[in-house]
């Protein structure tokens, strides 16, 4: 996370969150074990014996079908997919405001969001500077959550401690998914960019010291 930019945490949807995915299967009333760290699916609820072995196998966040007992899994996946994504919505918002309050940030919602197909939950993470000398001490970072639970964010001008807070924050989310993120620099509006390239210089002559 950054001052003027964008980040959207990209799906796997091959990965799948454990929590999520127990919960799915307790609405659909799959039978499971869970073994080390393995998730074992054994039962879908299909008219098929795996002979010991699983329907859906997930070991850590990575998934794995047995196509060899299910044939065309299309069907399958694409039921426990609808209803993961939608628990997913639910744990990626959440996940984002626990790691964002821990840094001292506050909860605001969007209330000029509307849902559709794509973009489930809108809402900012505020952030105060402890800076007296600051201007503008009140930074926010609007986080979008869409229909798989992925997480777009996007961020305008931030305090330097706000923003450090923000990163510290960032990095904890990093740790609870599995995709890669990408971020896209903003135009800086050119009020901010001598205190942000300033900020920059600060930072460069701490860091060397």
């Amino acid at each position: 996370m950054s001052r003027f930019e964008t980040s959207k945490f990209v799906r796997n949807n091959s990965v799948m969150n454990q929590s999520c995915l127990l919960e799915a299967c307790k609405q659909l009333n799959w039978k499971f074990i869970v073994k080390d760290d393995e998730l074992l699916i054994t039962d879908i609820g299909v008219q098929q014996g795996f002979y010991g072995e699983f329907a859906i196998k997930v070991k850590g966040d990575q998934v794995t079908y047995n196509t060899y007992y299910l044939g065309n899994t299309k069907e399958y996946v694409e039921k426990l997919q609808a209803l993961y994504n939608e628990l997913n919505v639910e744990y990626s918002k959440n996940m984002i405001i626990r790691e964002f309050k821990a840094k001292g940030f506050s909860y605001k919602s969007n209330d000029k969001f509307v849902a559709n197909d794509v973009e489930k939950v809108s809402f900012y993470m505020i952030g105060r500077s402890n800076d007296k000398t600051e201007s503008e001490p009140v930074g926010q970072i609007k986080f979008t959550i869409l229909f798989d639970g992925t997480v777009v964010s996007d961020s305008n001008y931030l305090p330097d401690d706000v923003n450090r807070r923000a990163h510290a924050a960032m990095d904890e989310v990093d740790l609870n998914f599995s995709s890669k993120r990408i971020m896209t620099k903003k135009e800086v509006p050119l009020k901010y960019r001598d205190r942000i390239n300033k900020s920059k210089q600060i930072q460069s002559i701490t860091q060397n010291k």
